[in-house]
C-alpha cells in the first residue's frame, strides 16, 4: 500500500496548480469529434477533449502527457506538445 499513500501524497501536493474539467456535453462532443478523427479509445477521447478544454481551445497553451503512443500522436495533430 505504500505506493498508493505516496500516489495520493503527489496527487494533494499537486492540488493547487491542477485544472479539474468536470464531464459535460461540450466534453462529450469534442470525444466524439476526437474519435471520428483519431485511432482512439473511449476513455482516451475523454481525456483529449478535457485537455482541449483545459487549454481553452488552444493546445499551444498547454503541454500534454502521455506515454501513450496512440495517444500521444492523437494530441500532437490536435496541437499540443507532447511531454515525454
Amino acid at each position: 500500500m505504500t505506493g498508493v499513500n505516496e500516489s495520493i501524497a503527489r496527487l494533494q501536493a499537486l492540488e493547487p496548480v491542477l485544472r479539474e474539467v468536470q464531464p459535460s456535453a461540450r466534453v462529450r462532443d469534442i470525444s466524439i469529434r476526437l474519435l471520428r478523427s483519431h485511432p482512439l479509445r473511449a476513455g482516451d477521447a475523454l481525456q483529449l477533449a478535457a485537455a482541449i478544454l483545459a487549454a481553452g481551445d488552444d493546445p499551444v497553451a498547454l503541454d500534454f502527457v502521455s506515454f501513450d503512443d496512440r495517444l500521444a500522436a492523437a494530441a500532437q495533430r490536435e496541437g499540443f506538445t507532447v511531454v515525454p
